[in-house]
């Protein structure tokens, strides 16, 4: 992996973790605010995209429209999964669950798919990364896993991982092979999630307003940075980073969360997490 593409995925990383953090403060809007900052995104966005569009920066097919068409509603289904996980189990056991098993199956399909060499270093540092996400997000304690909404959080936090694959490696498949540009795919892949999830804001506008009253500020920031830090992987992966680097590393935001949450939320970071950083960073060395 070249040094560019290791500075884009740890910029997404510092970005990915600084909008999870509006977005925890949201929390309570619920899928208006998630409504709220894809409509943002949407236009924000679009003058850049429309000035790709005119530079003629994608080629139109069949293929390419399905690429985007499937990575929108996949995003979409992950956005679903995950919050319904979180109803039904505790976020210490979904969310390590989710981004642990998310980039070990990415990885494992960019071996199989993508013909992408298998390395010694390479697995060491992946299985790091996924230990570190672990430790920092159970602080060394698995007995939430031991329990009815720990067996349920499981089920969900591994159909979360098995979505956070799949749009990973359809994405890679159309910046590498169909050469998408990060910003189109990213775009228009928001404008699919963005169509699909309005008719929740018109199905009750009154309920819409009351939910993002104070809130705008939050989804401005999120609208804003949630699609920037995604195109930084997707620019990596642009530039020739294997996606079974890519998306172990992407998931460094763990640490960067586990510190935001320190400093600014004010959350209690115990030797663990501490550990968790430690075994985390050492395998984003094995992998870069």
């Amino acid at each position: 992996m070249t040094f560019l593409a290791l500075a884009l995925v740890v910029a997404a990383a510092l970005i990915h973790a600084s909008w999870n953090l509006m977005s925890k403060r949201a929390a309570d809007a619920g899928p208006p605010f998630v409504v709220a900052y894809n409509l943002i995104a949407c236009l924000a966005y679009a003058p850049w995209v429309g000035w790709l569009l005119a530079e003629r920066a994608v080629d139109w097919s069949w293929p390419v429209g399905a690429c985007i068409l499937a990575s929108g509603l996949v995003h979409l289904a992950y956005s679903l999964c995950l919050q319904r996980g979180y109803q039904v189990a505790d976020l210490s056991v979904v969310y390590p669950v989710a981004r642990g098993s998310g980039p070990l199956l990415s990885a494992t399909t960019a071996f199989l798919l993508f013909g992408e060499p298998v390395t010694l270093p390479g697995v060491l540092g992946l299985l790091a990364v996924v230990a570190g996400i672990g430790l920092i997000a159970t602080q060394g304690s698995f007995a939430a896993f031991r329990k009815r909404e720990g067996h349920l959080g499981v089920c969900w936090g591994l159909a979360t991982g098995g979505l956070i694959a799949t749009y990973t490696v359809i994405d890679a498949y159309g910046v590498k092979a169909l050469a998408i540009a990060p910003v189109l795919l990213d775009w228009f892949s928001n404008l699919v999630r963005a169509t699909l999830l309005t008719p929740v804001m018109f199905a009750n506008p009154v309920g819409f307003r009351a939910a993002m009253r104070g809130r705008w500020h939050l989804a401005l920031g999120v609208g804003l940075l949630s699609p920037l830090s995604y195109i930084l992987v997707l620019a990596a992966l642009d530039i020739g980073a294997p996606v079974s680097a890519v998306a172990p590393m992407r998931e460094m935001s763990m640490m960067v969360g586990a510190l935001l949450g320190l400093l600014i939320l004010k959350e209690p970071v115990g030797p663990w997490r501490l550990a968790g950083c430690a075994v985390l960073i050492a395998g984003v060395l094995l992998l870069a």
